[in-house]
């Protein structure tokens, strides 16, 4: 006979795992052109990183913008998200971390898996891989290539505010990451993915040519 309490434990919803992408960057060496809005197959790249999220795994989506927010919500199709605007998006990366967890907060969401709108050759099977391990609000984890940890990051919502603390600058939660090295728990990816940053006009290029 089932006990009440293996009946409970068999209801129990799975952890809620939202995606929280980090678009605001302006692409400095890029000669100020907005990551958000460079061209991938026709579209903008952020429209790319939120599919990539949806299929991966991840029904919840924030999108955090910062250079030309308005031209992105005019230009890209962000139906369903919840799109944030980051006015301090030029003191760095740690700003638009620290609102896309606060935006997080309080919805029931047990971790946030974080992906950068500028790394188009990670995927839905990377996202769905990390995903996969948001087994808990104390969940710390990220996808490695070659052993070497890097995005999409999951976070559960246990650490946020450690995060939220520690994020300054470009370093994003890196600080973080770093003092809590021995929690993390590496997913490799790289046999599927792709983590290389679009950064400079021969990394445009190379965009060009392979998502064109």
């Amino acid at each position: 006979m089932t006990t009440g309490r293996h009946r409970d434990e068999a209801e129990a919803p799975a952890p809620a795992v939202a995606g929280l992408l980090l678009a605001a960057g302006g692409g400095r060496r890029l000669g100020g052109r907005p990551k958000a809005l460079l061209p991938l197959r026709g579209r903008p790249l952020v429209e790319h990183a939120v599919r990539t999220l949806r299929s991966g795994g991840c029904e919840r989506v924030h999108v955090v913008l910062g250079a030309a927010a308005g031209q992105v919500r005019a230009r890209a199709e962000l139906s369903g998200c919840t799109v944030l605007d980051n006015p301090y998006w030029e003191s760095g990366m740690g700003t638009s971390l620290r609102l896309g967890l606060d935006s997080l907060t309080g919805t029931g969401t047990d971790a946030a898996l974080v992906l950068l709108v500028d790394q188009p050759g990670i995927g839905a099977g990377a996202v769905g891989r990390v995903r996969v391990l948001g087994r808990s609000p104390g969940v710390l984890a990220a996808a490695a290539y070659g052993g070497r940890r890097g995005h999409p990051v999951l976070f559960g919502a246990d650490h946020w505010p450690g995060i939220a603390k520690s994020a300054e600058g470009d370093q994003g939660a890196r600080e973080y990451l770093r003092t809590h090295a021995d929690e993390i728990e590496l997913v490799e990816c790289g046999d599927i993915a792709d983590p290389a940053d679009i950064d400079t006009p021969q990394d445009l290029e190379r965009l060009r040519r392979t998502g064109a």
